[in-house]
C-alpha cells in the first residue's frame, strides 16, 4: 500500500499545483507513519545486564527504569 502512494504521490507531483498539494499531504502522511517513539525502542542487551547486576529482580518497574534511564545516558 505504500508503494502506491509513493507512485500516486510521484504522479500527482505531475499535474498541476492543486495536485502537488495532495501529493505533499500525501508525503507528509508517509513521512508521519514512519517516525517511531523512542519509548517504543527496545532496551539493548547490555543495560539489560547492567540493570540485572544492580537489582535482584528482573524485570521489575524499578530495574527496566534504571535500564532505560542508563540507556539514554550512553552508559552502556
Amino acid at each position: 500500500m505504500e508503494r502506491k502512494l509513493k507512485t500516486i504521490s510521484k504522479q500527482l507531483k505531475k499535474s498541476t499545483k492543486a495536485h502537488a498539494k495532495q501529493a505533499k499531504q500525501i508525503d507528509s502522511m508517509l513521512s508521519m507513519k514512519k517516525k517511531t517513539s523512542p519509548a517504543l525502542a527496545k532496551i539493548s542487551a547490555s543495560c539489560k545486564a547492567y540493570a540485572k547486576r544492580r537489582f535482584k529482580v528482573w524485570p521489575s518497574a524499578y530495574a527496566s527504569g534504571f535500564a532505560v534511564k542508563s540507556q539514554k545516558a550512553g552508559k552502556c
